[in-house]
């Protein structure tokens, strides 16, 4: 059955908003029966409400400096893999952080021609700084020593920490590492697809998909993490066990590099002082909102970039912060 219209009753269902849950229920619509469900039970879970955007970060005072935003690091771009750093570096610029250096584990480009603003130089180079508020591994890292080497300095940085891509097949497969991100203190965010997800658990992807929530709350358990279980109605489980459901974005999406701009979006919210867990929730209904926005000005679903995601985010967040003014 692909329905228009869905009703269900007392609550929202979980199958309803996840994985091919959307393509077979249509509009979903809620009736209570009459019943105050709050006052009889505590929900299991809950939607990421789109308000949460205007609320993730601070109003910015007119005295401020870039110094005020913080200062974003990114390690990744091995050899080829250029461009997905840099993806994540323009969106971490664009969404708000003061300052992005990114780390390239490839021996060039030394400048982003299109974003001068990013300050390029060797991961090497990037990891010995200590004036960094967030950090971010994976976009483009590859698999190589030089990259488990990298991802071992990232995990001891006492930065927030945003984990993706190939930062989490390393993990996957290397104890020690694992050792390491469950000892932070500081707090971490992993960004796995379900096949990503899968490695990290010795799962399959079938299994993973079979149950989205189980396994997005199992993920942030056993890595202390909060964790985006990306892909149709992503799943978002927060280190305190609770577990929440994104509505927003659209097929469009399913293009390359998209991936690294929600890298890019969750580093820049958490440098300017967003809490890990608000942060996570936040940029992940603002990723998927701006490519709702773009599908809406007639650019997509087919041939939605990941790039032209990065300046409808910024639009829709500022339109967040100033209620009445759309983007």
């Amino acid at each position: 059955v692909r329905a228009d219209h869905t009703i269900t009753f007392l609550g929202l269902k979980p199958g309803l908003l996840t994985l091919d849950g959307p393509d077979h229920a249509g509009e979903v619509h809620v009736d209570g029966l009459g019943i105050d469900i709050p006052e009889q039970t505590t929900p299991g879970g809950w939607l990421i409400p789109q308000s949460v955007l205007g609320n993730v970060l601070a109003p910015r005072p007119r005295n401020s400096h870039k110094g005020t935003f913080g200062t974003v690091g990114i390690i990744g771009g091995e050899s080829g893999m250029a461009g997905a750093a840099i993806l994540a570096g323009r969106a971490a610029l664009k969404l708000g952080a003061g300052k992005v250096r990114i780390g390239l584990l490839a021996d060039s480009p030394t400048v982003d021609m299109g974003q001068p603003e990013l300050m390029l130089r060797p991961a090497q180079e990037l990891l010995k700084m200590p004036e960094l508020d967030c950090m971010a591994c994976g976009p483009g890292l590859g698999r190589t020593q030089a990259a488990v080497h990298a991802l071992a300095a990232v995990l001891q940085h006492a930065a927030p920490l945003v984990l993706d891509a190939d930062a989490l097949n390393l993990l996957a497969t290397d104890a020690v590492l694992q050792k390491a991100l469950r000892a932070r203190r500081s707090p971490s965010l992993l960004t796995p697809h379900p096949a990503e997800a899968a490695r990290l658990l010795g799962s399959t992807t079938e299994e993973i998909q079979a149950d989205r929530i189980s396994t997005a709350l199992e993920l942030a358990a056993r890595f202390n993490a909060s964790v985006v279980l990306k892909g149709s109605g992503s799943i978002c489980a927060l280190v305190d066990g609770s577990w929440h459901v994104n509505t927003t974005g659209n097929p469009g999406m399913a293009s390359a590099g998209m991936g690294d701009v929600l890298t890019g979006i969750l580093a820049a919210l958490l440098a300017q002082g967003a809490e890990a867990g608000m942060g996570l929730l936040a940029g992940v209904c603002l990723h998927g909102a701006a490519a709702d926005y773009l599908e809406e000005q007639g650019v997509g679903p087919v041939g939605l970039t990941a790039s032209e995601v990065i300046d409808a985010a910024r639009k829709v967040l500022n339109s967040a912060m100033r209620p009445g003014r759309g983007p």
